[in-house]
């Protein structure tokens, strides 16, 4: 593990920048991982499907499948990766303060 700083909050991560416990979740780790993922500006669609995702992990304790995520948001597939420019798996979930979904590369 190795430990960021943003807007004065040490956060540790794990060897490719996921939250390494999500209860850290704060909005300074969404702010450092969109200034990482070079987002000008969330939208209330990003905030939607970070939620979505948070919402999943605490029930089920896993990250929800993009298809999922898809047919809840009611937002095509394309338009996720558009949003969350390293996909889905990494940049969403990475955002939303969760552990690297499995079978993400």
């Amino acid at each position: 593990m190795t430990s960021v700083t943003h807007q004065g909050v040490a956060f540790e991560v794990d060897a490719e920048g996921f939250l390494a416990d999500p209860s850290r979740y704060s909005p300074e780790w969404v702010d450092y991982v969109r200034e990482m993922e070079d987002i000008d500006e969330l939208t209330d669609d990003h905030l939607e499907v970070l939620g979505l995702l948070r919402g999943y992990y605490e029930t089920h304790r896993r990250p929800p499948r993009v298809r999922d995520m898809a047919e809840v948001t009611g937002f095509k597939l394309k338009y996720i990766y558009e949003l969350f420019p390293s996909g889905p798996g990494k940049g969403a979930c990475r955002m939303a303060g969760l552990p690297k979904p499995e079978g993400c590369a």
